[in-house]
């Protein structure tokens, strides 16, 4: 388990990504600020809709129009990619930062070769590879990340491979230029729990094999507490919860994070049988017309008065744990 004070690769300061739409403007990523240190795993967890995948590709600077990053820095090995032309990213994408996609069926072309498509993204990087060399390459660590028969399933389409094979061939795809970070988003949600947990592994155990750093984005907080060091809890479009994961889930405080940790069905018998599972009351704000103050003081069960008209600001109660809630800080923000 890595430490707080990792040496930091990745390190976003106060991102501000922006959506304008007949609605209004939507701060899809609101000041968001974190860090993922060397060989570290960092998660950012929270419902659909709160800013994570949002954050993810502001990393790449792949946020769909109309959306544009307003404010903030993206420091990576100490250079702002938000300062780099289009040209620059595109030597990074791939080689430096590899992104895994939610769903792979969508996100391979159906109309090629999954090996064509693992090996593109080999040469594009390195262009006085050989297309046999690349070939053999993309078939060993297709052994590497579990997928049986490597040399059939380099020529087989996506539409052959099941979920689990796919989710390995973007695995292979992601770690064939060795990235020094790699952002996994929602690298599970198609998948079946087994196949879930066998992902889940291969990515821990590529890790401790190359020393590659990783984001994971997710919704579920079991798959956060299986892989990450540490976990930033997303809001809104805004962190509200900070902490190494044990403490996290130990030492609870923001109530989201609590109502996020209680609505997980558990097997020791403290649910009661027939009873409804708990969940967070109200639904999430539109990001157009977001409430004054705390904004998720509305589905709050500790909401206090100044909640409703002033946001609060972070409070640090130790060990790197960082928390946005106004009964952290007292009734006047001291």
């Amino acid at each position: 388990m890595k430490n707080s004070g990792a040496e930091a690769l990745l390190e976003i300061r106060g991102l501000t990504t922006r959506f304008q739409t007949r609605g209004g403007t939507l701060n899809a990523a609101d000041d968001v600020s974190l860090t993922v240190g060397i060989a570290e795993t960092v998660g950012v967890v929270g419902e659909s809709g709160c800013g994570k995948s949002v954050t993810s590709l502001s990393v790449l600077r792949l946020v769909p129009s109309p959306g544009k990053i307003t404010a903030g820095s993206i420091l990576f090995g100490g250079e702002d990619l938000l300062k780099k032309t289009g040209r620059q990213m595109e030597e990074v994408r791939g080689k430096d930062i590899s992104m895994i996609f939610q769903e792979p069926m969508t996100s391979l072309n159906p109309v090629y070769t999954v090996g064509r498509q693992v090996v593109e993204a080999l040469l594009v990087h390195n262009p006085g590879f050989g297309h046999k060399a690349a070939r053999n390459k993309a078939i060993e660590l297709f052994g590497h990340v579990g997928i049986s028969e490597p040399e059939s399933r380099f020529d087989s389409y996506p539409h052959q491979l099941s979920g689990g094979l796919r989710q390995r061939a973007m695995i292979a795809m992601a770690l064939i230029c060795k990235p020094r970070l790699l952002i996994a988003d929602e690298p599970t949600t198609a998948l079946d729990v087994t196949i879930e947990a066998q992902i889940l592994r291969l990515m821990k155990t590529l890790q401790k094999e190359t020393g590659t750093s990783i984001l994971l984005i997710s919704h579920n907080l079991g798959v956060i507490a299986e892989t990450c060091d540490r976990v930033y809890v997303m809001y809104a479009g805004r962190i509200v919860e900070e902490a190494d994961v044990f403490d996290l889930f130990e030492r609870t405080l923001h109530p989201y994070t609590a109502g996020l940790l209680a609505s997980i069905p558990r097997k020791n018998g403290d649910v009661e049988p027939g009873k409804p599972l708990h969940s967070i009351s109200g639904s999430v704000p539109d990001m157009a017309c977001l409430p004054r103050g705390c904004k998720f003081a509305p589905r709050c069960d500790e909401a206090m008065a100044i909640c409703g008209t002033e946001e609060p600001a972070f409070a640090d109660v130790g060990a790197g744990h960082r928390v946005r809630c106004w009964k952290f800080l007292g009734r006047e923000g001291a």
